[in-house]
């Protein structure tokens, strides 16, 4: 049911590496299909638009109007709500809000900032928000009102002006629960419409969605290809693989722990991963008999067993230095220390898009209300990418300006460095100044 690798093995790092490959020829599929619609709705907008909507999400709208969802329909999710799930999303909100506000301080407070040199130079940065960005909120297989708070929260921090939300509506029906997210969290537009569709809509602009200039958020294979082909049209935050998680396990957790932390990354979808490493051959074995004896109870169960059988993995290392290496070479977009001193290894891991310290710390955690946002890199990005934050909503536009004596020593220099590249024009401008 689950892929079983050994570090002794000759081609244990190329065994798995391959783990995360997806079927190429499904990718170049896709990839067709999606080139196919945003040449579409760049050509035709809103009559292309409606058309990919309905024959995606197996709707019958008759009007590209009807894909707009209403302000007050998003109220009035929030207020159907019950008291347990209304006060679940006001904490999340608000630790998302306040873990984003520290960031903002820690990223140089957000604000402008300048100094003046020992010659009188100033020299800063303006940083502002950006006007407008969009939202794409999944809603297949499964709805997720904790990614509008994850990513709406961070761009507002962040000073955006206007955000927009598209969000499919399977058979017409929007989720409740994500309407009532996007109510809490001040969304200016929420568009149900979802696919690479959404992402071009987005990218290029309609008479009915505007055009953004950022669009964030995760989505499946589709939604990732529009956005890899959209890159440079339009601000994008990542191309978002499948989720996974990597849990580094030893004798001091419940097998069951480590089990239902598994289930709870597989069941997203199939081509979810689940990995567990682990010095120990008898936490292994456990692992893999308790999984066989919980996987019936799992409503997903059924995707749950696919996603471990083509992607899941279960690793023996020789020792937790050996994990380490492991880890940081497969660069996991959530990794779970469930080990007995999960601190001393969190401060070597290098590539990760979070780090979940302690059995203690479900992953769970961090993907509804810890304060981080949940968007990470995946598919070993995480070895150069960064979690979505406020400075992914944020321009900074350079501010130079020279005094008088600053400019004839600054361009002297210029013009010296321009005339050894061959920019003549560049040296005589710098020259100018410097004489002067």
């Amino acid at each position: 049911m689950i892929n079983s690798l050994d570090s002794k093995k000759k081609n244990f790092y190329k065994e798995i590496l391959s783990l995360g490959v997806l079927s190429g020829e499904n990718t170049e599929n896709i990839s067709a299909s999606v080139s196919k619609i945003i040449a579409e709705i760049e050509k035709a907008g809103d009559k292309k638009l409606l058309e990919h909507t309905n024959r995606y999400d197996q709707r019958v709208e008759e009007s590209v109007e009807s894909l707009v969802v209403e302000k007050k329909a998003l109220e009035a999710a929030f207020l159907s709500l019950d008291t347990k799930m209304k006060k679940a999303l006001q904490i999340a909100h608000d630790r998302v809000w306040f873990y984003h506000e520290k960031q903002l301080e820690a990223c140089g407070s957000g604000l402008n900032w300048s100094y003046e040199d020992d010659q009188g130079n100033v020299l800063g940065q303006v940083v502002r928000g950006m006007d407008r960005v969009g939202i794409y909120v999944p809603g297949g297989k499964a709805a997720y009102p904790s990614t509008v708070i994850m990513t709406a929260i961070p761009a507002r921090v962040a000073g955006v002006r206007e955000i927009i939300v598209c969000v499919p509506a399977p058979k017409g029906v929007c989720n409740k629960t994500v309407l009532a997210a996007a109510h809490l969290c001040g969304i200016d537009r929420v568009f149900s419409i979802g696919g690479a569709q959404a992402i071009a809509a987005l990218a290029f602009g309609t008479n009915l969605v505007p055009k953004v200039d950022k669009i964030v958020g995760p989505g499946n294979l589709y939604v990732a290809k529009a956005k890899e082909k959209l890159f440079g049209r339009v601000g994008i935050d990542m191309i978002a693989g499948p989720s996974e998680v990597v849990i580094v396990a030893d004798e001091t957790v419940d097998p069951l722990w480590v089990v239902q932390d598994m289930f709870a990354q597989a069941e997203h979808d199939e081509l979810a991963q689940a990995i567990v490493i682990s010095a120990s051959q008898d936490v292994l074995d456990k692992v893999r008999q308790t999984i066989e004896e919980k996987i019936k109870e799992e409503r997903r169960r059924v995707i749950i067993e696919d996603a471990l059988k083509d992607r899941g993995a279960l690793i023996k290392v020789k020792d937790l230095k050996e994990a380490l290496k492991v880890v940081n070479v497969l660069s996991p977009e959530h990794l779970q220390l469930s080990i007995k001193d999960p601190q001393t290894f969190a401060k070597n891991v290098k590539n990760a898009g979070a780090v979940f310290v302690g059995a203690r710390t479900t992953e769970a955690v961090g993907d509804y209300v810890a304060g981080p946002s949940h968007v990470l890199p995946t598919n070993r990005t995480a070895r150069f990418s960064s979690p979505l934050g406020v400075y992914d909503f944020q321009t900074r536009t350079s501010v130079i300006e020279c005094s008088k004596e600053g400019s004839k020593t600054l361009n002297k220099t210029a013009s010296i460095i321009a005339l050894e590249e061959g920019l003549f024009s560049h040296s005589k401008s710098a020259t100018l100044r410097s004489q002067e």
